[in-house]
């Protein structure tokens, strides 16, 4: 819950600084105001999608919000295994961002764990601007992409506009897959 708490701070701090209204963050990251607001205050937990929305619509790397500092190396960044920034949005899902310390990135690279939920419940669709290419490294992925729903096994990949609506399931116990959303 701190690491929430931190993030909404930075967020209504660089709002505030840009002399924008939470009204407009959220028409511009594509986020009702009230949901905006809850992030704002650190009421709710950030979805990945909303979270790095939230950041274009700053102007700032994602990084930014996570870490409060701004990416600094250039000509390349080298992330050791298990060592990429590490953040959890949602119960299901764990992040590794693997170059989250690069200025100027085109893309943003993941390394994405997705637990089995035994239970099976639905997850909220997300959408993001850009394009995303998700490569499965172990388990399988159940991804449901703007109304389709296919399995991926370890080796498949799928590139796709990141505005449709997506959701990914763990199929047969976790799945790691690769991620990366390119701006």
């Amino acid at each position: 819950m701190e690491q929430i708490q931190w993030i909404a701070l930075r967020i209504k701090d660089l709002r505030e600084v840009l002399g924008l209204s939470a009204e407009d963050v959220a028409a511009r990251a594509g986020i009702a105001p009230a949901d905006y607001l809850a992030y704002e205050a650190g009421a709710r937990d950030f979805s990945f999608s909303h979270l790095f929305n939230i950041a274009e619509a700053l102007g700032v790397d994602i990084a930014d919000l996570l870490t409060g500092e701004s990416p600094r190396l250039r000509g390349y960044v080298l992330t050791r295994k298990g060592q990429g920034l590490a953040f959890d949005r949602r119960a299901q899902y764990r992040y590794q961002h693997l170059a989250h310390n690069f200025r100027d990135k085109k893309s943003e690279p993941f390394l994405v764990t997705v637990l089995a939920d035994p239970a099976g419940a639905p997850k909220q669709a997300h959408a993001h601007e850009g394009q995303e290419f998700d490569y499965v490294l172990s388990g399988y992925l159940r991804i449901v992409l703007g109304g389709n729903e296919m399995v991926l096994a370890p080796g498949d990949s799928v590139y796709y506009d990141a505005s449709l609506p997506h959701a990914m399931y763990a199929a047969e116990g976790d799945c790691q897959f690769i991620a990366v959303v390119i701006k």
